[in-house]
């Protein structure tokens, strides 16, 4: 089942459309994609989520990954596309979100890169810009936000 969910960015945008306009600008011309993010993650362990977010005004990829017990953000260059820096991730809200994630991902059989290739196919034209996985009634399934211009759409994969 993959439930979908459209939106345009509008003039009358409040904090979270605006978050996503400076988003969609932030993207224009950037060639690396999610995949390729969670790629060049591996390394520092499994991605359990990655998304693309402007961060102090600049374009981030971020991807949370797990090693063990262990959780690390991990930051991929977005022109070069290698690791640019890694941070454990001990504490705080942080914390709390790469646990969930890893319990929904130990759940599944899919990768997360396979959810995205699976939504960009079924929606042409649109990027991926974030993954996140959670459990819903049990199942493992992954939330992944796409863009196209300024439209973003959501979409949910099964990872199992």
């Amino acid at each position: 089942m993959c439930v979908v969910s459209t939106y345009l960015l509008g003039a009358t945008a409040g904090a979270q459309d605006k978050e996503q306009a400076a988003l969609a600008k932030a993207l224009q011309g950037v060639r690396t994609t999610l995949e390729e993010g969670l790629a060049a993650s591996e390394r520092s362990g499994r991605p359990i989520s990655g998304k693309f977010e402007v961060e102090e005004g600049k374009l981030q990829l971020s991807v949370y990954t797990m090693k063990g017990d262990k959780f690390a953000e991990v930051i991929v260059d977005h022109t070069t596309r290698k690791v640019a820096k890694t941070e454990a991730i001990t504490s705080g809200e942080d914390l709390d979100a790469a646990k969930s994630q890893s319990v929904a991902m130990a759940k599944g059989k899919r990768s997360l890169r396979n959810a995205i290739e699976r939504a960009i196919k079924a929606n042409g034209g649109f990027r991926a810009v974030s993954v996140m996985p959670a459990l819903s009634g049990g199942r493992p399934v992954a939330t992944i936000t796409l863009l196209q211009g300024q439209t973003f759409k959501t979409v949910t994969e099964p990872l199992d």
